[in-house]
Order: structure tokens, then C-alpha cells, then sequence
């Protein structure tokens, strides 16, 4: 391992990675990547692998529509020996209210301003597009036909590969134990492998973010949040988009060998740390999914486990620098790092080179939430 460095990335998910990519290609020469466990081990390799654009918020719906240009190209632009798995079925948003029903309209018009071709859909879409899917209750319901998935490990692997290349080094089971500050400025990395001096700090860790804030001294207002997902037996093909429930907060996508990959988010989820699966949450969802899907009545579970998002107050990322530690940076996605992760990448390697960033990420600074400045995203599941 490294003992100096000019940058080190804690944290080797997708958004790790790509900011480590992205400040290798602006020319950072000497990068280090501390990763605790093993590369897309975190959160990155147990999400839901969903893409989307259709956000509440025009920084959200900017920064994901940055991000699908990046998934488009992305086996060429980091000259990848695989496949990242970019597939582009839509996203299906309904609505059982009419208050999300306004939500939705009103997240459309910011579509339509910013360029995002997300179309209204009326009852006979949604069954023509979803044969099998109960309209009853649905009063309201969108499709954005960019939107998609990917394979968060390939991707990871992509962005890994093209940093590893450009000279980054990745460091595996190396877990930061604390740093050393002098005079409000960063010198010091501490881990369980040895300590390294660097003057740039960027943690991009997701749900385990505010631990690391806290080893220098800084309160971080970003909560760990389990959220559980399912996998069926193969089915044959009857779901292109994925499909997301705003009443049930749940998402349902068909992936390719036919499998259905079934999630909620529990809003009585306590925070913290958790990756234990329950049965609670695997009864709650099959009601939920039935009732939208009847068809899912007698679909056989194979596969149940956990993952974490990392809450912010106003369900957007945090990014950029923290004022009171000198050096020490944000790159959070905060629910969304997978989906957001080329984007983000690019941002915080211009902000931390001192260019002039592609999009105002100002606004999603650490400094909002004290200065009561929260834009509140209500597309949240």
C-alpha cells in the first residue's frame, strides 16, 4: 500500500470507483481506493440495479440523465471486455391516489422542461405495455422509455478496470480506522494495513458514511437504512419495465433469465445497520405484489437479502466539500449511487481539481441541511 497520496477514495462501490476513474483521466496521478471488504461488496452489489430519470427534482433528473448518456456508451468509453448489461425497458410509474396523481404530473412538466421523454399513460396503455397487471386501483401512471438497468458489478468492474489501468490502486479489506487532522486540514489516513498521508479525502461509502464522518469529528445527517429484496424462479418473459408501485412503495423488474427482482421501502424501517432478512418483510411484499401482479400468486422464492441506502433529510445526494475539515470531501448518492454513480463521478473529480463542474452541485452541498435549504425529492420508494 501507498504511504502518500494526493487522493484516497474510501469506499469501492460504483461511486467509488467512477470518481477514481474520473480523477485519473483529469489527471490526479497518485489515487488510492481504500475498500473494506471486497470491490462492489457494499451496497452497489445488493441494489436493485434499476436506471431511471423520472425524479421530483430538477438536480436528480439532471444528474440521472448525465448518467444514462454514460451507460449508453459505457462498453466503449472505459474500453470494457464485457458487457455492463445497459438495458433500456422503461420505467413504469402508478399511482393509487390522487394526490401521487398530482405528483406525477407535476414531476411530469419538469421532464418536459428538461428533455426527459416521459409520457402520461392512460389505463389501456398500461395493460397493452403490462398485460398481466391488475388497473384497478391505478389512477394515475408515466413511462420513461430511456430508462432501464445494468449490472452494478460489471459496471463496477468497468469503472474498476479503467482506473486500475490509469494507475489507480485499489486496496481490499483495508478498513479506515480513524485520521489525522492538524489545524482543521486532513493529513493522515489510518487503517487496519497501515496509515497514509494524503491531503484529499473522498468518502464515497454510502450507508456507511456517517461513520467515517464521525472519526473527524463531523456529524454527517445521513442515516443507514436497510431495504430487502427477493428473487423468484425463472418466469417466462411478461414484464419489460420495471414497474414501480408509489402507493406500495415497492419495484418489480423481470431480469434476463426471466427471474422476478421484487423490492419495498418500509417507511417503519427503523436506521441503522441491519442485514438480516425477514419473513414479515417477505409476507408484506408478496401482498403487496399479488394484489398489482395476480398472476405472482404460486411464483416460488429462491432468493431473499439485504442492503442499505443511506438517508439524507431531502432525499438527494451530498456532494462536495465539508467545510469544516479541509480536504475532506462528499460523494453520496444517498438511495441512488448505482443509478447516479457515472455522473456523480465526473462532478466530484472536477470539483476536487478545482474545474468548473458540468452541473451546480452547490445545492446538494453538506451545508443545506444547516442552513435549513432542503429540496425535498417526493419521488422517493
Amino acid at each position: 500500500m501507498r504511504k502518500t497520496a494526493d487522493v484516497v477514495i474510501i469506499g469501492g462501490g460504483s461511486l467509488g470507483c467512477s470518481t477514481a476513474y474520473n480523477l485519473a483521466r483529469f489527471g490526479v496521478d497518485k489515487i488510492v481506493v481504500l475498500e473494506k471488504g471486497y470491490i462492489c461488496g457494499g451496497s452497489t452489489g445488493r441494489c436493485a440495479a434499476g436506471i431511471r430519470q423520472q425524479w421530483g427534482t430538477e438536480m436528480n433528473c439532471l444528474i440521472s440523465r448525465y448518467s444514462i448518456k454514460h451507460f449508453e456508451v459505457m462498453n466503449e468509453e472505459l474500453a470494457y471486455d464485457g458487457d455492463v448489461e445497459f438495458i433500456q425497458n422503461g420505467y413504469m410509474m402508478v399511482t393509487y391516489s390522487d394526490a401521487e396523481a398530482a405528483m406525477l404530473k407535476n414531476n411530469l412538466i419538469l421532464h418536459k422542461k428538461l428533455g426527459i421523454p416521459v409520457q402520461f399513460l392512460s389505463i389501456e396503455d398500461v395493460k397493452e405495455i403490462v398485460p398481466a397487471i391488475n388497473t384497478e386501483r391505478i389512477v394515475a401512471s408515466t413511462i420513461c422509455m430511456e430508462d432501464g438497468q445494468a449490472n452494478p458489478f460489471k459496471v463496477t468492474d468497468a469503472y474498476f478496470r479503467a482506473a486500475e489501468r490509469m494507475g489507480v490502486e485499489f486496496n481490499t479489506y483495508t478498513e479506515v480506522t480513524g485520521f489525522q487532522v492538524q489545524g482543521g486540514r486532513i493529513e493522515k489516513v489510518i487503517t487496519n494495513q497501515g496509515e497514509i498521508s494524503a491531503p484529499v479525502v473522498i468518502n464515497a461509502t454510502g450507508p456507511y458514511a456517517k461513520f467515517i464522518s464521525q472519526m473527524l469529528g463531523h456529524e454527517l445527517p445521513v442515516e443507514p437504512e436497510r431495504h430487502q429484496i427477493v428473487v423468484t424462479e425463472p418466469l417466462e418473459p411478461f414484464l419489460k419495465p420495471m414497474l414501480v408501485n408509489f402507493h406500495h412503495k415497492t419495484y418489480c423488474q423481470q431480469v434476463v433469465n426471466g427471474s422476478m427482482l421484487i423490492g419495498f421501502g418500509d417507511a417503519d424501517e427503523p436506521k441503522g445497520i441491519n442485514y438480516n432478512c425477514s419473513w414479515q418483510f417477505l409476507k408484506n411484499l408478496s401482498e403487496k405484489i399479488i394484489e398489482q401482479i395476480p398472476i405472482m400468486k404460486n411464483v416460488n422464492i429462491i432468493r431473499q437479502w439485504a442492503g442499505h441506502y443511506g438517508i439524507s433529510p431531502d432525499g438527494q445526494p451530498v456532494l462536495g466539500p465539508v467545510p469544516e475539515v479541509e480536504g475532506y470531501f462528499l460523494a453520496l448518492g444517498c438511495g441512488k449511487g448505482f443509478m447516479l454513480s457515472p455522473m456523480i463521478g465526473e462532478l466530484i473529480a472536477q470539483c476536487v481539481t478545482g474545474r468548473e463542474t458540468t452541473l451546480p452541485i452547490d445545492i446538494l452541498s453538506i451545508d443545506r441541511f444547516k442552513k435549513g435549504e432542503l429540496i425535498v425529492e417526493p419521488a422517493v420508494v
